[in-house]
């Protein structure tokens, strides 16, 4: 087990909650976890021989262990078709200290790279899934030469992994037997979460160019028999990007839309299989186009309200990763909370067994050249106070 040089902690007391504030954290430690934010770098540039790192997804797996994965961007920081692996660490004591890297994929140069991979529940007992895509790059793609899309199984809680499983033809492009998708030019997974709902059924949100227009729309990738077979929403966004999910107390499914200002949202009353034909917009989501995470802290049957926490920065630009916190399924978001209050970007989320929070989140506070890949963790109150 490899433990990694840096882990701060954060008092309360501290003053960068507000969003303009550009204070580094302090290395001030305490120990009561609704009180005080714990950091922890987990991956640096030039960290493994590789120049940058990025794509933060995490997941709290049923042991109660977490898994984090991470492109390894080994010779730049750009996105497909570069030659990028995808990693997967877990941390068996909170965050704290976490396991070598074990590549998920490896990539073999360009135009054989990996990237973008979010993560999910099974319905198997300690099953994982990871869903990520490769090949020829986002904007490069065609029908006839799509960006490939893939699915990967743990049945371990995240130890090992299976092969990757190539589902493009099952989703999209020339060889697909669906009349809508098949004619799309390209599509990829949002990384970050992905969703299991109450009936079983598994989710992720693709980004598509489902034509020649350099614009990104929003469809659902979901499969009803664990991940053997997979089948296409109707479309959930006109324009759009990276966009994530999450199950209402009733059974409906909420997605949140990367968009530059007003953040959209769309909702689905049949699980996410169709969706109403116009997004709307969160007046108080406001943030630049950024991928960010939507998940639930807590249902109508425990002691908390229902409660939804959307990670996103919190200004014009790249920076400021704040939390949000809504009461009310989604309909507002009034209490919020800085956590990086610097240069950062894409971020995911999950809740820990002992019920605090944890983001792995892209930040970069001008000490290194490109984003270090760091986890915080946190109680609800220290947002809500």
């Amino acid at each position: 087990m490899k433990h990694f040089p840096i882990i701060f902690a954060l008092a309360l007391c501290l003053t960068f909650c507000a969003c303009g504030n550009t204070e580094k954290p302090s290395q001030t430690v305490e120990t009561k976890t609704d009180t005080i934010i714990t950091r922890t770098v987990i991956y640096r540039p030039g960290d493994h021989n590789s120049t940058n790192y990025r794509i933060p997804a995490i997941v709290t797996a049923k042991d109660g262990s977490l898994v984090i994965a991470t492109d390894k961007r080994k010779f730049n920081d750009a996105d497909l078709p570069e030659d990028i692996d995808i990693l997967i660490n877990r941390s068996t004591d909170g965050g704290h200290t976490w396991s070598e890297p074990y590549t998920l994929v490896e990539g073999q140069g360009v135009g054989k790279g990996f990237g973008d991979c979010a993560l999910v529940h099974t319905n198997d007992e300690g099953g994982l899934m990871a869903a990520f895509v490769g090949g020829c790059g986002f904007w490069q793609g065609r029908s006839e030469n799509p960006l490939r899309t893939y699915v990967s199984r743990s049945y371990d809680n995240g130890q090992t992994w299976t092969d990757p499983k190539d589902i493009t033809d099952e989703l999209y492009g020339a060889k697909c037997e669906n009349e809508v998708s098949r004619s799309w030019w390209s599509a990829f997974f949002a990384s970050g979460n992905g969703l299991l709902t109450s009936t079983g059924r598994i989710m992720f949100v693709l980004a598509v160019r489902d034509t020649e227009s350099w614009a990104a729309c929003n469809y659902v990738a979901y499969s009803d028999d664990n991940g053997e077979t997979w089948h296409i929403s109707g479309r959930a966004s006109q324009r759009g990007d990276e966009a994530k999910v999450v199950e209402l107390a009733d059974g409906r499914i909420l997605m949140s839309i990367r968009n530059e200002g007003e953040r959209w949202y769309n909702i689905s009353d049949d699980g996410g299989s169709t969706w109403q034909p116009e997004t709307s917009a969160w007046p108080d989501l406001v943030a630049t186009a950024c991928n960010g995470d939507i998940i639930r802290y807590s249902t109508e049957n425990e002691n908390e309200k229902n409660i939804l926490l959307h990670s996103l920065p919190c200004a014009e630009g790249r920076r400021n990763v704040t939390v949000y916190v809504s009461y009310d399924e989604g309909k507002t978001w009034p209490v919020s909370k800085c956590v990086v209050p610097y240069d950062a970007a894409y971020s995911s989320l999950c809740i820990l067994p002992d019920r605090t929070i944890g983001l792995y989140v892209e930040e970069s506070d001008g000490d290194t050249l490109g984003y270090s890949m760091v986890f915080y963790n946190f109680g609800l109150d220290w947002i809500v106070k």
